[in-house]
């Protein structure tokens, strides 16, 4: 192998760790931005907690099984580059909770409120580097898809968490 391929395959294999979280970001880097790039943003806190959502309302907007939603401080949230639109959906606890995303690609990226200190939850894939799932609980599994397995080990609740409100 010459020593320019090998340079491209450290490069590809680097980029991947990145891309899975093996190579984590050090405190207050934390990046993320929507799919096209009209949105950026940074973290300027302390990450609370990271969930693995199994609402329906994650499947939606994800598009998928699940949502990852990594919980922060609303004020944290620290928009670098461009302008999220936002619309706003009822709660199962009867709240109405404001959803933020890029109004070109239409990404979601929060839910909650950017301005306060109450949580807000960061959309996991809009993150630069995806956060260590290792452990972390899921909730909402009464909404669990089927055949969607969770760890044994993992802590589970069958709607929101009794610490978080949604």
């Amino acid at each position: 192998m010459s020593d320019e391929s090998r340079d491209r395959a450290a490069q590809q294999s680097k980029g991947w760790m990145e891309m899975t979280g093996a190579i984590s970001q050090p405190e207050g880097s934390i990046t993320g931005g929507c799919q096209c790039g009209a949105v950026r943003y940074r973290l300027d806190g302390q990450v609370v907690k990271t969930y693995i959502c199994h609402c329906r309302e994650c499947q939606k907007q994800s598009a998928s099984a699940f949502g990852i939603s990594v919980r922060v401080h609303g004020a944290d949230v620290i928009i670098t580059q461009g302008q999220v639109k936002t619309w706003q959906r009822p709660t199962d606890s009867g709240r109405v909770l404001a959803c933020h995303f890029c109004p070109e690609c239409g990404s979601r990226l929060f839910h909650g409120d950017l301005a306060g200190d109450d949580p807000v939850s960061i959309k996991g894939g809009s993150l630069d580097v995806m956060p260590d799932l290792s452990g972390v609980d899921h909730i909402w599994v009464a909404r669990k898809v089927r055949g969607i397995a969770i760890p044994a080990e993992a802590r589970t609740h069958f709607g929101e968490p009794d610490d978080e409100t949604a």
